[in-house]
């Protein structure tokens, strides 16, 4: 049994108790009609051609040797093999006990159903098996009884052979499912170890970066320092003013830097920011996605620029990846923040929300927030970052 379809039939569920359950009452009460029913009915049965056999037993022993047969339904997921032969063995000790009576009923809905569960649970030599156990099984059920006699079987046979190949395709279906799910994880598990190579590389590259743009400022300063011991107080002033100025450049470009080193994102040349939304939503193939942009519309920090696209591109993560998928973007430009709302299908909850938290995180690196709210099956999701006057 492979693994896929293990973890599908281990222990016992509550499908199994409805299952076994139905059987047995189904059993139980045909049974209790064969010790109950008068032989005058039989007889007149027989004569109109709605029976075959007049009834050997009326005795209600039939009702729990029945039973032998349909309760060890419940534990078909153990092995569906062992339990086949259960069922076959009990059939023909039913025969031999109590010979023509009415059995089709019951017994062929169970041959039925345990020729559905080998082809679903076993691999193909041993649900061949199986579906060889149910025929011999449907055989013991219509040799001996009084309604049909045997002549069924031969209808019988191609309906099990039906049955089964039925449940060889939900298990290919139920494999191929959990492959997929399988293959679904990985690759997010690949495209977050990649997202962590990106990074990685990213704030090496800017470390380098700024401990260049450090170094050929201190030269310039100093050069500039060593050149005014020459000059005169109003020369001098000027010279500091200079100074002043490309100091405070210096910081700008730092902060710069290091905001785009604290929110660990992916090296790209040039940065992704909000002008390039577009291109991501073009990129997810979703044919009914639109941006909307309002506000005042101007270039922003870098760090916020590319916060905004990260927010939007993990928001679109985690929402339904399905191409019709109808996806709304609306960034607005406000004076002391940058508004983006994100609408799209939900999905499953639990992904929107892993999605949400990324987002979450990034937002928090610049003091900004991100609420969730998913209603009908649409996520709404709502980012606020500030904006540095």
């Amino acid at each position: 049994m492979s693994a896929d379809i293990r973890g599908v039939v281990a222990g016992t569920r509550p499908v199994d108790w409805v299952l076994a359950g139905v059987l047995t009452a189904l059993g139980a009460l045909l049974m209790a009609w064969n010790a109950v029913v008068p032989d005058t009915v039989v007889s007149a049965a027989i004569a109109d051609g709605t029976m075959v056999h007049p009834m050997s037993s009326h005795s209600w022993l039939m009702v729990p040797a029945f039973a032998l047969a349909t309760v060890p339904v419940l534990w078909w997921r153990r092995n569906v093999v062992v339990v086949t032969g259960v069922a076959l063995a009990a059939m023909v000790l039913h025969d031999l006990l109590f010979g023509w009576v009415t059995r089709c009923g019951a017994g062929l809905p169970l041959a039925f159903a345990l020729a559905y569960l080998g082809a679903f649970a076993l691999e193909r030599a041993r649900a061949w098996v199986v579906l060889g156990l149910t025929v011999l099984l449907a055989a013991a059920v219509l040799v001996l009884d009084a309604t049909t006699g045997l002549e069924p079987l031969v209808l019988v046979a191609p309906v099990l052979l039906l049955v089964f190949g039925v449940g060889r395709a939900v298990r290919h279906r139920t494999a191929m499912a959990a492959e997929l799910r399988l293959r679904t994880t990985e690759l997010r598990r690949l495209r977050d170890d990649r997202a962590a190579l990106d990074v990685a590389d990213d704030r090496e590259r800017l470390s380098r970066r700024l401990d260049g743009l450090l170094h050929d400022r201190l030269l310039q300063l100093s050069a500039a320092a060593e050149s005014g011991a020459t000059l005169g107080p109003a020369e001098a002033r000027d010279l500091l003013a200079v100074i002043e100025d490309e100091s405070r450049r210096t910081m700008d470009d730092m902060r710069e830097v290091v905001g785009v080193l604290r929110g660990g994102d992916l090296a790209l040349a040039p940065p992704p920011s909000v002008a390039h939304l577009d291109a991501l939503l073009a990129r997810g193939g979703r044919s009914e996605s639109r941006l909307t942009v309002t506000g005042d519309p101007r270039s922003l920090p870098a760090s916020v620029e590319l916060s905004a696209y990260r927010i939007v591109e993990h928001v679109l993560d985690a929402l339904s990846d399905r191409p019709d998928a109808r996806i709304e973007v609306a960034v607005h430009f406000d004076d002391d923040a940058l508004a983006i709302r994100v609408v799209g299908p939900a999905g499953r909850t639990s992904q929107v929300r892993a999605g949400v938290a990324r987002a979450r995180e990034r937002a928090a690196l610049l003091g900004g927030s991100v609420d969730l709210t998913v209603r009908h099956g649409r996520a709404t999701a709502l980012a606020q970052l500030p904006v540095p006057g």
